[in-house]
């Protein structure tokens, strides 16, 4: 059997954002979404789940973004001088290899996050990160403490299969510069999360047997969508994406991933991908099927 998780990244940063992976469920392939706490739309983001409860929703853990969910006076050694959030994964490793990030910090501010979200009514389907932070040395096994803790059943390993990247980079006007940034931070990963899908079982929490969409972070393309559909292994693959629109408040912010949340949500939803997943055989599935399966 061929299972795909489809996930949108972000739900709660921008209206924008939200409408994009709503119109990507109904319309398209979404079958799954990881929510910040933080987001400055996290409220409809909750309505998002709400009206759409297929829609699994997992924790997208946050340490480089807005503003803190803990009290700030709790982890003032995650905050910049502004007070919000800031850290991307090869500052924090950097930081991890001087052993100056204060891991309880990071603890608090992630039981925080999940803690935010379940308050609201939400079940989380599954733990993942902003920027996959949580594969980082010692954080992946916070994260796995957290989601035992709070009866989490699932979780993302970022480790990128070869061959589904490889799949996935075809088609279109490539970016060869992004793809080739984007594929050694991919291996980087691979690296840190050689052990993860080992750990993450030994502590009874389920994870897709393949990922991909590292490398394509902004750049995806509906050649590489289809190509990934038609070769698509047995067992279960997440397919990692951004779909969104852009409006004055993504605008504002410092990713680059503004334009190309537009042209992820035409993919997502083109009639020609649909057909794939259909005559394939291919089941849509969220991180729920992992937890009840395992």
């Amino acid at each position: 059997m061929k299972n795909l998780i489809v996930n949108a990244d972000d739900l709660g940063w921008t209206e924008g954002i939200n409408r994009g992976i709503t119109d990507a469920h109904r319309r398209g392939l979404v079958t799954s979404t990881s929510l910040l706490a933080n987001g400055r739309a996290f409220q409809s983001g909750l309505a998002v789940n709400q009206n759409h409860p297929e829609l699994g929703v997992g924790v997208h853990l946050n340490l480089s973004d807005g503003p803190p969910t803990a009290p700030a006076s709790s982890v003032p050694g995650l905050l910049n001088k502004a007070g919000h959030l800031e850290g991307g994964p090869e500052s924090l490793l950097l930081r991890i290899a001087a052993r100056n990030l204060p891991l309880d910090q990071v603890e608090l501010e992630w039981e925080a996050q999940i803690l935010k979200i379940k308050s609201a009514g939400i079940s989380p389907t599954h733990l993942d990160a902003h920027k996959h932070v949580h594969m980082l040395p010692g954080l992946f096994q916070l994260a796995l403490r957290l989601a035992r803790k709070h009866g989490i059943g699932a979780i993302r390993i970022s480790h990128e299969e070869s061959r589904l990247r490889s799949v996935l980079s075809s088609g279109g006007e490539l970016n060869t510069s992004v793809l080739l940034k984007q594929g050694i931070q991919a291996r980087g990963l691979k690296l840190l999360a050689r052990d993860a899908r080992e750990m993450a079982a030994r502590a009874g929490i389920s994870s897709p047997d393949y990922f991909c969409g590292i490398a394509q972070t902004g750049v995806l393309t509906r050649q590489g969508v289809e190509r990934l559909l038609e070769t698509l292994p047995d067992g279960t693959t997440e397919l990692m994406c951004h779909p969104g629109y852009v409006d004055d408040d993504l605008r504002q912010t410092r990713t680059r991933l503004q334009g190309s949340r537009q042209t992820e949500l035409e993919i997502l939803t083109d009639t020609s991908v649909r057909k794939i997943v259909a005559t394939r055989g291919i089941r849509l599935i969220n991180y729920a099927f992992l937890a009840q399966a395992a």
